[in-house]
């Protein structure tokens, strides 16, 4: 007989923290984005924490996907290396330091929770806070695991021209099956909640910023068409922000682009995304022929908001 899962939220107190068994130093993601399904690799560099006594199953964190392949150092495992449950991937040994690559599949187009990668208005979008990560593959979905993320996303050119992620993008290219691809690098550890993933046909405005130590920053504001005329003034809000976080607190921006995209369906007011901030399009949005003084003030204050998350957790 089975039995339904306990969605009941249960407290987790500061005084039980636990250091996880395993970190993830590096995270290496490849999306192959499609209409019907959506393919994601993953390649994780873990280790054990030092100070667990003899050795310990690999228990990752997933939920909503199908599981292809796993290999462990470069070898396939089979059916009784690892179990799947409902929201858990446990791989029964491993070693004490290892790469570990996975093969998921999911159906973005079908996430109504709109939680992980979603997709919404024909443009692919991800929410990962506070536990949307472990939809798109499997992990220690936990804040304190950081790791340093490089992503490659993959989709067909003409109906998803931009292809954004966290970081900076380092290299780019096209397959001749009308596919196209843009590798991003964060060279900052982060939390996967962080992470972020925009695809689709959006039009952008795009200005500078110089840093108070010469560099200069590209600015991007991605938005459906139809709202191309209203991002004026968050653009402006940006870069106060920007200048007020060197003058009052001395941080200058650590990447050489900050992205926002701002859409209607975004299921959040903002997310601070290292270097993709993303929007609901009403937090970004606003025209001097109809907008109010107060919807000025409101999307200065929500573009400074996530802008200063760039130093701060959540």
């Amino acid at each position: 007989m089975s039995t339904m899962k306990d969605s009941t939220p249960k407290a987790i107190n500061i005084k039980d923290y636990t250091q996880p068994r395993f970190w993830i130093d590096t995270v290496d993601l490849m999306f192959e984005l499609g209409e019907e399904h959506t393919r994601v690799h993953s390649t994780l560099a873990l280790r054990k924490t030092q100070g667990f006594p003899g050795s310990c199953p690999l228990v990752l964190q997933g939920e909503q996907m199908q599981l292809g392949v796993i290999r462990l150092d470069g070898t396939a495992l089979g059916s009784t290396d690892y179990e799947v449950s409902e929201d858990e991937l446990t791989i029964h040994q491993v070693p004490d330091q290892f790469s570990l690559e996975i093969e998921t599949l999911i159906k973005p187009q079908e996430n109504t929770a709109l939680e992980g990668l979603y997709k919404s208005s024909g443009n692919f979008c991800t929410q990962c806070e506070a536990e949307g990560f472990r939809r798109i593959t499997y992990y220690l979905d936990r804040p304190d695991v950081m790791a340093k993320f490089t992503t490659t996303v993959i989709a067909d050119k003409q109906d998803y021209p931009v292809l954004l992620s966290n970081g900076n993008p380092v290299d780019q290219g096209e397959y001749d099956d009308g596919r196209h691809w843009v590798k991003w690098q964060d060279p900052f550890k982060k939390p996967c909640y962080l992470f972020a993933l925009v695809a689709g046909d959006l039009g952008h405005i795009e200005d500078r910023f110089t840093t108070v130590s010469g560099r200069e920053i590209v600015l991007r504001i991605y938005v459906e068409p139809h709202n191309i005329d209203h991002c004026v003034h968050a653009m402006a809000s940006l870069k106060r922000s920007m200048k007020w976080d060197e003058d009052v607190y001395g941080r200058e921006y650590d990447l050489d682009l900050y992205n926002i995209v701002a859409v209607d369906d975004f299921n959040m007011g903002a997310m601070e995304n290292k270097g993709l901030n993303v929007f609901n399009s009403k937090c970004v949005l606003a025209k001097q022929e109809t907008a109010t003084d107060s919807d000025f003030i409101n999307i200065e204050g929500v573009i400074a908001h996530e802008y200063f998350h760039n130093w701060s957790g959540n």
